[in-house]
């Protein structure tokens, strides 16, 4: 699986806007079929800031979704709205799925 994490530092004027922004973006790039999640987060300590979590099945499923025609409109819709370029983390990871973190394990009784 390649698992991807990027910030997004978004102009101030467009911050509180930006679900609604990057919702085309993100709606057609949950429905390929190699996308495991998509997901935004905004910073509690930078309103300006959003995190994007995202994975994808495999290499080839990273390739399609950057030779994707709403991957190509996003790279001429989205700069626009940004006070820099994002930042990136990616890595290949050797499972398909979120693990649990069992050092903060949830138990229930009763």
């Amino acid at each position: 699986m390649i698992f991807i994490t990027a910030k997004f530092r978004i102009l101030p004027e467009h911050a509180g806007r930006w679900p609604e922004i990057a919702g085309p973006f993100t709606a057609a790039t949950r429905a390929e079929p190699g996308c495991r999640w998509f997901d935004w987060s905004r910073s509690l300590a930078d309103p300006a800031e959003y995190v994007l979590v995202e994975a994808f099945r495999d290499d080839a499923a990273g390739a399609a979704h950057v030779q994707s025609a709403h991957f190509r409109a996003a790279q001429q819709e989205l700069p626009p709205y940004l006070a820099e370029t994002p930042r990136i983390i990616s890595v290949s990871v050797p499972q398909d799925d979120w693990s649990e973190l069992g050092e903060l394990a949830v138990t229930r009784s009763g």
